[in-house]
């Protein structure tokens, strides 16, 4: 029997906001791509919350339009409500978020996709993947899928999402599915742990859904969306869609005490349920049991989309049986009389530890085998779609032989994203929060377009229509710093009168009334780097000397159990992450200065023919005692007093240990 079999460059597994970021990066660079689903009517499809952005994840889709993605166009077009949160707080605080219309955003990204030149959609179920045995090493080869039919690729992402033997739980009942109404997939989950790969397993939850209909609105908060909503694409001029109310309710004591009754039928209690969920969206039962003293919970009323009359009951996530999810709803103002039309219910699913990848999003084990979204251990549409476009990206660069695209802890949230999710692993689904970024100051959603915008050119995901755009707002902002360098009141620049906190735009507007002709978003840029000028070169200062250290790489073919005086946790850690340089190296979980001062001195050792360690102004690192190291502590034998040096004083005073450390010597 002949076996159907089609050639691509890459190949992505599943169609959700991981994939089709990942597919559409792909095609976009110019690589033949498929992108395989189990059903072409989910694509993007919003399995829980009907939103997109946030608090930290709005900065996400912000970088993934600034690189070219599609998730910012895709929810600029489609939205029913926008509201910039935060806007009391500072500008690196400021999240954006608009609710969807979710048929509408799924139509949308099918529609960007189908007119994607290079990229095929095919509706596909993934059930192994095809691998070879080449110099000692495992490459991908392909995709086989149900039906027989082979699909080769020298690289291959998986975007899987909840799918890998998801079980749903509807209170004491439960059943196999990747959501409700659709099938899971099995057999990918055998393949990869046949290829060795270590797949363990998380939860989450969705909330009931109401028919609004039935709902009492009068006796509701309402909340309107902006009034002069800020777009998520630096390429949409302005919204002009109407815009769709949300409302508000809360839970009380007679909802918590219905929920407390009927802990004995809760799968999370019972332990029919055994993984972990999200910390920090947590179930309403998890909640009352958390938080006993809290007498109410807030809840949103989300609509789901313009042409229908669905309502999502945003924090209201749980999976107690039926009758306890209507008893709830009928305790809550305004949802006395309510209908529940679609039943909350959890999913547990399978994940691999992200421990497990480079930071390319390129798995250790299996080369040309890359990983991204829920299956790489997170939660979110946005930090899913961010893995895809990297994972895309870093796919297209292994084909040409180039160096993968890391973002930097300084340049994106992505890529304190995907440094948190290899370099430290995860316990519970990840979650993007801006405490999560040490440089948040400088990765704020408004400057997305200037961080990234560049590098996306060079990659061939900006078109000459995004890049014209793009130059011609960076030359707007030279002009207005020029402008106000050379506006002078009282003798001061009045730039220097914006550093002032007590000074407004309107203040030197009111001045210099021509300043009013320049666009908002360049008077946005401008007077937020004038007026965090210092803060931000406070940052500077530490970001340098990560910088510094990251240029610092480590082979990739060290045998850490090899190196001596190494503290036996600093080996296994070492070894299981494989960091690329100091920097990574640095920021694992566990290791401590010491453990990178003794990398650094056995890294020097094995540079020279003798196994020496250079000396400079008479400083000699001669000798590690095990007992130091233990106490975090190195030694400088040739000190009279014994002074400890730590690996930042190594650094920063560039003892030779770090020689061996150079570019030309990483290979």
């Amino acid at each position: 029997m002949d076996i159907s079999t089609y050639e691509y460059d890459v190949i992505v597994i599943g169609a959700g906001h991981a994939g089709v970021e990942a597919a559409l990066a792909a095609a976009r660079m110019g690589a033949k791509t498929a992108l395989l689903t189990s059903n072409l009517d989910t694509i993007a499809k919003m399995s829980c919350n009907p939103a997109i952005g946030g608090v930290a994840k709005g900065q996400i889709v912000r970088e993934i339009d600034a690189l070219g993605g599609a998730m910012g166009l895709a929810i600029d077009r489609t939205a029913i409500q926008f509201r910039l949160l935060n806007r009391r707080k500072g500008p690196a605080m400021h999240g954006p978020r608009a609710q969807a219309d979710k048929l509408a955003y799924h139509q949308e990204v099918k529609r960007i996709c189908e007119s994607q030149e290079n990229l095929s959609l095919r509706q596909e179920t993934a059930e192994e993947l095809l691998v070879e045995e080449a110099g000692g090493r495992t490459r991908i080869t392909g995709v086989l899928v149900r039906g027989g039919a082979i699909y080769r690729a020298p690289c291959v992402v998986v975007c899987a999402g909840t799918f890998m033997q998801g079980l749903l739980h509807f209170g004491d009942k439960t059943m196999v599915g990747g959501r409700a109404g659709e099938e899971a997939v099995v057999g990918l989950s055998r393949s990869l742990r046949q290829l060795g790969f270590v797949v363990s397993r998380f939860k989450t939850g969705t909330p009931p859904r109401l028919n609004g209909r039935t709902i009492d609105y009068s006796r509701l908060e309402i909340q309107h969306g902006d009034e002069h909503p800020v777009p998520f694409s630096f390429m949409t001029n302005e919204i002009t869609q109407p815009q769709l109310p949300c409302w508000i309710t809360y839970t009380n004591e007679r909802v918590h005490e219905i929920i407390r009754q009927n802990l004995h039928r809760a799968p999370m209690f019972t332990g029919q349920i055994q993984s972990t969920g999200p910390r920090y969206c947590p179930s309403v039962e998890i909640k009352i049991v958390r938080f006993p003293d809290r007498p109410r919970h807030q809840l949103f009323l989300e609509p789901e989309g313009r042409n229908t009359l669905e309502i999502y009951v945003n924090g209201l996530s749980t999976s107690l049986p039926r009758d306890v999810q209507e008893a709830m709803i009928r305790e809550i103002t305004g949802l006395e009389k309510a209908e529940i039309i679609r039943y909350g219910y959890a999913i547990e699913y399978d994940y691999l530890p992200p421990d497990q990848l480079h930071l390319s999003l390129e798995t250790k084990r299996v080369e040309g085998l890359f990983l991204a979204g829920q299956v790489n251990g997170t939660t979110g549409y946005e930090e899913a779609a961010g893995q895809g476009l990297i994972a895309g990206i870093n796919a297209v660069l292994k084909l040409r032989g180039k160096d993968p695209l890391i973002l930097r802890r300084d340049q994106a949230y992505i890529g304190v994203m995907i440094d948190d999710l290899v370099t430290r692993g995860v316990d519970e689904p990840y979650r993007m929060f801006t405490s999560r970024a040490e440089y948040r100051l400088r990765l704020r959603h408004d400057n997305a377009d200037r961080r990234l915008t560049p590098l996306g050119r060079e990659l061939g995901l900006v078109d000459d229509v995004r890049w014209n755009r793009f130059v011609q707002k960076v030359e707007a902002i030279e002009r207005l710093r020029a402008v106000l360098e050379a506006t002078r009141h009282g003798g001061v620049p009045v730039s220097r009168l914006l550093t002032r906190p007590e000074v407004s735009w309107e203040d030197i507007v009111s001045i210099a009334p021509s300043l009013a002709e320049f666009p908002r978003e360049v008077v946005e840029q401008v007077v937020i780097d004038i007026k965090y000028a210092g803060y931000l070169a406070r940052e500077e200062a530490a970001i340098e000397q990560q910088r510094r250290l990251a240029e610092k790489r480590i082979p990739d073919d060290i045998d850490y159990f090899s190196v001596p005086h190494l503290r036996a946790e600093a080996r296994e850690k070492f070894s299981k992450i494989r960091p690329r340089d100091f920097a990574q190296a640095g920021r694992i979980s566990g290791i401590t200065p010491a453990d990178l001062a003794v990398l650094a001195l056995y890294l020097e050792r094995r540079s020279r023919p003798d196994h020496s360690v250079s000396a400079t102004s008479g400083e000699l690192f001669t000798q590690v005692k095990e007992d130091e190291v233990q106490a975090g502590r190195i030694v400088d034998e040739q000190s009279a007093l014994g002074s400890e040096i730590s690996f930042e004083d190594i650094h920063r005073r560039e003892l030779p240990v770090f020689d061996c450390l150079d570019d030309g010597h990483s290979d």
